[in-house]
């Protein structure tokens, strides 16, 4: 076998950016109804911060840019839906 196997660019860990957004984001806005404050609020911050760097590294041509793109979009749901919930309670 003369040809190497490996593929010829090196996958990045910013790939993983906009699937984690996404997870973490659907998480987070499923959760404000779900009633799960302290979690959905942490992984909102999480999926917009992931998000926007998944954005950043997806310009790059490194990853997609949906995925991170839904990701912040869906954890700035849950971010500002739970703490507006929050608000109203208190």
């Amino acid at each position: 076998m003369t040809s190497s196997t490996a593929s010829e660019t090196p996958d990045s860990p910013a790939t993983a950016l906009g699937p984690t957004a996404l997870v973490l984001g659907v998480f987070s806005a499923v959760g404000t109804w779900a009633f799960l404050f302290p979690w959905t609020v942490l992984a909102g911050a999480l999926a917009m911060t992931f998000g926007a760097m998944g954005l950043h590294y997806a310009r790059r041509g490194m990853g997609r840019v949906w995925p991170a793109a839904a990701g912040a979009t869906l954890g700035a749901i849950g971010f500002i839906g739970t703490a507006t919930l929050l608000w109203t309670l208190s």
